[in-house]
């Protein structure tokens, strides 16, 4: 499994046999995380805790995400990126116009969950799904709506028979993958994977239901792109909090920073890389987004 992108560059190859998508939470989030990986991933539970400090229970407003895509895309032209737009924000008539308005500012991929309103985290307890033909309804009318951006098909729900189901009721409706959330181990993934023909797709959170595994673990088990919802945000919510703590304990002295440090110089640099990638984008013929090949 590659990622192919259609804006004149080739093949970007993430590894061999398994795509890692991290989660950021805002555009400067995204371009620390790009320094790293070729996939990104608008987490739904980082936007809501960023642009409104809420809970992600569904607060989120498509005209929201649509617009913070298109930040996105405009520092990084060339990196996949995976945008969660929760159940398509209810409506089957709003998430084929949110999807189409996606792909036009240069989303790769979004994931469509089957979850029924009030709507919770995957790993969260409380969550209810939708009546699988209803969902179905919605998945396929989506599929209808893009032209070339991958489709992930998620379901939240939680016995064994019935996510067997809903998985293999996703793949003969066309989604591009399928993401089963909240599991608690590898072996229902090694089950779906010897009986459904579309790349699986894991998401691992810290303290959620999910164990945290390798990339040869993953891949050994039959999944081809792991999704780090939050590792972003968790790491900003520590270091903030201990830099403006000290800033407290040290009689006002600037906090020394975690990890490697940062000043002025090198966190510019960063703002600077996205102006140069921003520009070179603008400079380049039009094309369609990245897209998961398989």
């Amino acid at each position: 499994m590659t990622m192919a992108s259609r804006r004149g560059n080739g093949q970007i190859s993430i590894s061999e046999d398994i795509i890692p998508v991290i989660g950021v939470y805002d555009v400067f989030s995204a371009s620390l995380a790009a320094k790293h990986f070729k996939g990104i991933f608008v987490s739904g539970y980082g936007f809501a805790a960023s642009h409104y400090g809420l809970p992600d229970i569904g607060f989120i407003s498509w005209t929201d995400i649509v617009d913070f895509v298109h930040r996105i895309r405009t520092v990084l032209p060339d990196h996949y990126l995976l945008v969660d737009i929760d159940d398509g924000y209810a409506d089957v008539e709003v998430a084929c116009h949110v999807v189409s308005l996606l792909e036009s500012v240069g989303a790769s991929g979004v994931v469509l969950e089957d979850q029924k309103r009030p709507r919770r985290c995957g790993h969260m307890d409380g969550k209810q799904v939708l009546d699988l033909e209803e969902y179905l309804v919605k998945l396929r009318r989506v599929l209808a709506a893009r032209r070339t951006l991958d489709v992930v098909a998620r379901t939240d729900a939680s016995g064994t028979d019935e996510v067997k189901k809903r998985a293999k009721a996703f793949a003969e409706s066309g989604a591009d993958a399928i993401l089963v959330d909240g599991i608690k181990d590898l072996s229902l993934i090694r089950e779906m994977k010897s009986n459904i023909d579309k790349p699986l797709v894991f998401n691992q959170i810290a303290g959620g239901k999910s164990l945290s595994y390798s990339f040869n673990e993953l891949k050994d088990a039959g999944v081809s792109m792991v999704i780090y919802s939050t590792p972003c945000l968790f790491a900003a919510q520590s270091a903030i909090d201990i830099a403006v703590k000290s800033i407290k304990e040290n009689d006002g002295h600037l906090p020394q920073t975690i990890g490697k440090p940062v000043d002025l110089k090198t966190c510019n640099a960063i703002l600077e890389d996205n102006l140069l990638r921003r520009d070179r984008r603008a400079e380049a013929p039009c094309g369609n987004t990245s897209r998961l090949a398989t």
